[in-house]
């Protein structure tokens, strides 16, 4: 099945956010080619006419920068979080430099930002990172076992290029984060500790959607991961893992 990627133009991209901590939300794409299989919001497609399978459909929201900017003149200065419903970084970017052209504009402002992505395509935009009072940059890993990460998250970027992005972030004197969330199977030791170094925080969060996945848990004989209990434990094995940082469970 091939990628299906639409141009649309938007009436708005900053959005009110009911995240605690984040004013607003940017969404440059609706849709993700990363096809993760625990997405919370395959919601959106019964929004955008598209029969296509979630995670195999974009629509590029190519007027976003003009709209953000003509936006931002009148919001009043807060948090903005890049992205809640999508990925700012997902593939598409590489070629609409959407996120790229948003994260100027606000920095013109320089209204407070948080990235999360899976990607280490926020790479590229270092230069204009660099630049704000005010930002933070993080990366969700929810595994460390590579087949795990390929069974749930198909055409996400590899567990290994997530974390050299972190590191990088890191040494570039970023403030990072890791979203280990939903934690999937995995060695919570094993993940915390290659994850460690490079961040000043962590939040972890269980898999709250499981009805989009028990087929997946049972498929692959990972149904203990299902136990509450035994998930709870995992949790709190990684966040002893990162003591003396700011780990939270969500």
């Amino acid at each position: 099945m091939g990628l299906v990627v639409q141009e649309i133009k938007a009436k708005s991209i900053l959005s009110k956010s009911g995240i605690p901590g984040v004013d607003y939300c940017i969404n440059p794409y609706v849709g993700c080619s990363h096809a993760c299989k625990y997405c919370y919001a395959t919601f959106m497609k019964k929004y955008t006419g598209h029969t296509e399978e979630w995670g195999y459909f974009i629509d590029a929201k190519i007027n976003a920068p003009d709209i953000l900017r003509r936006q931002l003149k009148k919001a009043k200065p807060g948090a903005v979080m890049l992205s809640s419903v999508t990925d700012a970084y997902q593939p598409a970017e590489a070629g609409y430099k959407l996120t790229r052209q948003c994260l100027e504009t606000l920095l013109e402002y320089q209204f407070p930002v948080g990235i999360l992505t899976k990607s280490p395509l926020v790479l590229r935009d270092l230069d204009v990172i660099k630049k704000f009072d005010d930002i933070e940059v993080g990366l969700t890993v929810t595994t460390d076992n590579e087949r795990i990460r390929k069974i749930f998250e198909p055409h996400a970027p590899s567990i290994e290029a997530r974390i050299n992005a972190l590191k990088t972030l890191h040494k570039q004197g970023i403030k990072t984060y890791a979203f280990i969330g939903p934690v999937l199977p995995m060695d919570p030791e094993r993940l915390a500790q290659e994850i460690r170094p490079y961040v000043h925080r962590v939040l972890i969060d269980r898999m709250n959607y499981v009805s989009k996945t028990r087929g997946i848990y049972t498929r692959f004989g990972l149904n203990q991961w299902f136990d509450k209990t035994f998930t709870v434990n995992i949790m709190q094995r990684l966040k002893s893992e990162f003591s003396g940082k700011d780990a939270s469970i969500c």
